[in-house]
C-alpha cells in the first residue's frame, strides 16, 4: 500500500538504493542537491533535517518554503513529491508548485498519479492555494499524462534556458462556486 509521509532517517538504506537507480540523473522531488551527503548515515539524517526544516524556511536565493514528501510502499522508499508554497517569478515560469520523481524501478505503476492525486486532496482539504502550476519536459509523456489525469489544463509550452520545450499545466483545486 503507498503512502506519503514526511523525510525520515529510517528510509536510509532504501533511499540509497533508490538514489543507485537514478545513475546520477537529476531526482525531481527530493530536495537533494550538490553538495547534500547522502552517502553517509550522518550526512543522510543531516539532509532529512533540512527537507523538514524547509517548510519553515525564509525565501533566500529563489528557494521558498517547501514540503517535502516520500512516496512509500511499507519500508520501502519509491519517491518524492515537493510542494512549493508559493511562486518566484522564475518558479511561476518554469518551476512550479509541485515537482515529483519516482524510482525507476517503481515506474509505470501508477505511483506518481496517486501521490500527486493524494498531494492535491490534502491541499484542498487545507483551503490553499486556489491553483496549483507544474511543468513537465515536452518530450515527457508519463508526466504530462500523471498531470492531466489530476485535473492539469495546459497554458503553455515554453523553451527554458537550455533550448529545451516544456509544458505549463494549471490545476483547479478550488471548491466549485454554486
Amino acid at each position: 500500500m503507498l503512502t506519503l509521509v514526511a523525510p525520515d532517517a529510517s528510509f536510509y538504506q532504501s533511499f540509497t538504493e533508490s538514489h543507485s537507480e537514478w545513475a546520477g540523473a537529476h531526482q525531481d522531488g527530493t530536495g537533494l542537491f550538490p553538495g547534500d551527503d547522502i552517502t553517509s548515515q550522518e550526512g543522510f539524517e543531516a539532509w532529512v533535517r533540512k527537507l523538514l526544516a524547509a517548510e519553515r524556511a525564509v525565501e533566500k536565493d529563489g528557494i521558498v518554503p517547501c514540503t517535502y514528501l516520500w512516496m512509500t510502499k511499507g519500508a520501502r522508499y519509491v519517491g518524492s513529491i515537493a510542494f512549493r508554497h508559493h511562486l518566484t517569478p522564475a518558479l511561476l515560469n518554469s518551476g512550479g508548485h509541485i515537482g515529483y520523481g519516482v524510482r525507476p524501478s517503481e515506474r509505470g505503476q501508477g505511483v506518481a498519479s496517486w501521490a500527486l492525486q493524494e498531494l492535491c486532496a490534502r491541499l484542498v482539504a487545507q483551503g490553499e492555494p486556489d491553483r496549483v502550476l507544474l511543468t513537465c519536459d515536452d518530450s515527457n509523456a508519463a508526466s504530462a499524462k500523471t498531470i492531466e489525469r489530476a485535473g492539469g489544463v495546459l497554458e503553455d509550452a515554453r523553451i527554458d534556458a537550455d533550448g529545451d520545450l516544456f509544458r505549463r499545466y494549471w490545476i483547479n483545486l478550488a471548491a466549485p462556486t454554486n
